[in-house]
């Protein structure tokens, strides 16, 4: 147990359970995703309605559900401690230092790039699993779609917040592997094609979502909303 905590308190043990935490949010972001996808059935929501149904009713999903959150709290937390600490230690004092010749954007970034898409997490929230899960009136998450990128700043948001995603992956899921241990000749060109699907082709796809919606279904959400 002491050497559980003390690798936990080392830097190197935050670090690799911050990269287990993210490749953890990696896969829920495909399940995600696949789910999402049930939304161009063109079927009025039915299928990603009955998709909903099955994740709440399964105890086996609802664990999984609490792993996520907390999966979302510890990979923040270590992000904060492991940036502070790197600022504490960081040789600034010295005038020939300069950060930027020494590490790459994507990585000085990572924590505005993070605390953008907590903010954004929150917000996302707010518009679709507490409506749902905890209104007193029971919600349709397929009309909650339709009305929120009815409205063209939040489905700007939701865009914009998709690329600092990408962005954030694209540096993030490399990492993750370079710190467990996992990039090296043999493995590198696999993980440079996957790394390519998790920051630009998941976040694509799901930037598809709000355009469809809004240029598609403006006259439904118009009535859904109560719109003359």
């Amino acid at each position: 147990m002491n050497s559980i905590l003390a690798f936990y308190n080392s830097s190197i043990g935050k670090k690799v359970l911050m990269s287990l935490t993210g490749l953890f949010l990696i896969l829920f972001l495909v399940e995600h995703l696949v789910g999402n996808l049930l939304l161009y059935a063109n079927d009025n929501g039915h299928m990603y309605e009955a998709y909903g149904e099955f994740l709440v009713s399964n105890p086996v999903i609802r664990t999984i559900e609490i792993v996520l959150f907390a999966s979302v709290l510890v990979h923040a937390l270590l992000a904060v401690l492991l940036w502070y600490r790197n600022k504490q230690t960081r040789p600034e004092k010295y005038e020939r230092y300069r950060l930027k010749d020494n590490t790459p954007l994507a990585s000085r970034t990572t924590i505005i790039t993070g605390s953008v898409i907590f903010i954004f997490l929150v917000i996302h929230l707010d518009s679709f699993f507490l409506p749902t899960r905890f209104s007193a009136v029971k919600l349709s998450s397929y009309h909650l779609i339709l009305m929120r990128f009815a409205n063209p700043w939040y489905a700007l948001f939701y865009l914009v917040a998709l690329l600092v995603l990408g962005y954030h992956l694209r540096h993030g899921f490399q990492s993750a592997f370079q710190t467990l241990g996992l990039r090296n000749k043999t493995y590198t060109p696999f993980l440079d094609g996957l790394a390519f699907i998790v920051w630009f082709l998941i976040p694509l796809a799901f930037a598809t979502i709000p355009v469809y919606f809004y240029f598609f279904h403006q006259a439904t959400s118009a009535v859904l909303m109560g719109v003359h």
